[in-house]
C-alpha cells in the first residue's frame, strides 16, 4: 500500500474512531467499545506502516534536489529490458578503491549482431566478426573507449574520437561535443550517449552526456551532461540508448539511473552479462581502475566466439 493510501486510511480510521468512542461514551454497549479498538488499531497500523515506508525508502536512496532517487537494481534494470540497445554504467566500486565502467552493445540486424569488442592499446574498438557479412560500418565499427592521460572515455559511437581530440585541444568534455548530434539512423535517430572518467591526486569525478532528437523530430537536437563529483562508493549511474524495444526505437529518457555497484570486477561482469537478453546481446566491456595509482583490469565478454 503507498504511503498516501495509508496516510487517508489512518486518517479516517482516526475519525471514526472518535465518533465510536463517543457512542461507546453515549450507549455503554460493549460492542462499540470493540469496534473502537479495532479502529484505533487499525489507525495505528497504517500510520506505522507509512512510517516504516518512508523510513526505507530513505534508507534505500538519497536526497536529490528535495527529492530521493531510488538506487536501481542494475540486475533487475537490464533483466526487464529486452531490448535498452547500448548501455554504459559508470561509478566507484562497493570498496571504494576503484572507479568502475562498463558499456555493452547489443542488436536486432544481422550487421548489428556481426561484432566483437577487441582490445586496441588502452581502448577497445569493435570488429566485424565475419567481415564477409559486414554490409554498412558506418555506426557500429568504431572504438567505444580510449584513454587520454588520466581522462577514460566511453561512448556509443565515433564521438569517442570527438571527444578525445576536443580534449587535447584542452576543450571541455561538453565543449567537444558541441560539434556532433544524435545518430542519422531514422526514423530512431539513436541518441549518442558518453561518459568520461576523471582520476587525479587520489581523486575521482565523471560526467555522462546524452544527445537526443526532440522526440523524434530530428529539425532539433537536445544536449544533456551530467556531473558527478566524489561519487560514493557502491554507487554508479547508468545510461542506455533506448528506453525499450519498439519500431521506431524510443529515446532514453530523464538523467542517467541511480544504480548499485557491487562485487569485484569478475562478478561485476558477470553479472552483467549474464542479465543482458540472451538473444539480442553482442559484447560487453568491464573495467576497473585503482583510484590511488591509476592501475586498472579489463574483460571482455562477447557472445561471437570463434
Amino acid at each position: 500500500m503507498c504511503d498516501y493510501a495509508c496516510a487517508r486510511l489512518a486518517e479516517n480510521s482516526f475519525w471514526l474512531c472518535r465518533v465510536t468512542c463517543r457512542e461507546c461514551i453515549k450507549t455503554r454497549k460493549p460492542t462499540a467499545w470493540a469496534n473502537a479498538y479495532l479502529l484505533c488499531a487499525q489507525a495505528v497500523l497504517c500510520a506505522l506502516g507509512a512510517y516504516i515506508s518512508k523510513f526505507s525508502r530513505r534508507k534505500a536512496g538519497r536526497k536529490r534536489g528535495g527529492a530521493f532517487m531510488e538506487i536501481l537494481s542494475l540486475k533487475q534494470e537490464l533483466e526487464s529490458n529486452a531490448y535498452p540497445g547500448r548501455g554504459i554504467v559508470i561509478g566507484r566500486s562497493e570498496d571504494g578503491k576503484s572507479a568502475v565502467t562498463a558499456y555493452f552493445i547489443m542488436g536486432r540486424s544481422t550487421n548489428s549482431r556481426n561484432r566483437v569488442f577487441v582490445a586496441d592499446g588502452e581502448g577497445i574498438r569493435t570488429q566485424a566478426f565475419d567481415p564477409s557479412k559486414l554490409e554498412d560500418p558506418s555506426l557500429i565499427i568504431y572504438a567505444p573507449v580510449r584513454v587520454l592521460g588520466n581522462k577514460t572515455i566511453v561512448t556509443n559511437g565515433d564521438q569517442t574520437d570527438t571527444i578525445y581530440e576536443g580534449m587535447d585541444r584542452q576543450l571541455t568534455f561538453e565543449q567537444s561535443l558541441r560539434s556532433r548530434e544524435f545518430e542519422p539512423d531514422a526514423p530512431n535517430y539513436t541518441p549518442r550517449i558518453s561518459g568520461i572518467m576523471h582520476l587525479e591526486g587520489g581523486g575521482y569525478n565523471y560526467a555522462m552526456s546524452i544527445l537526443k532528437s526532440s522526440q523524434g523530430d530530428p529539425s532539433s537536437c537536445h544536449r544533456y551532461t551530467f556531473a558527478y563529483q566524489n561519487p560514493k562508493a557502491g554507487e554508479g549511474h547508468f545510461i542506455h540508448t533506448y528506453m525499450h524495444d519498439g519500431n521506431p526505437l524510443p529515446s532514453f529518457e530523464g538523467e542517467p539511473k541511480l544504480v548499485s555497484v557491487s562485487g569485484d570486477m569478475g562478478t561485476f561482469g558477470d553479472m552483467l552479462w549474464n542479465a543482458l537478453n540472451e538473444e539480442n546481446k553482442v559484447s560487453l566491456f568491464v573495467r576497473y581502475i585503482d583510484i590511488a595509482t591509476g592501475k586498472y583490469e579489463s574483460k571482455i565478454y562477447n557472445k561471437n566466439q570463434h
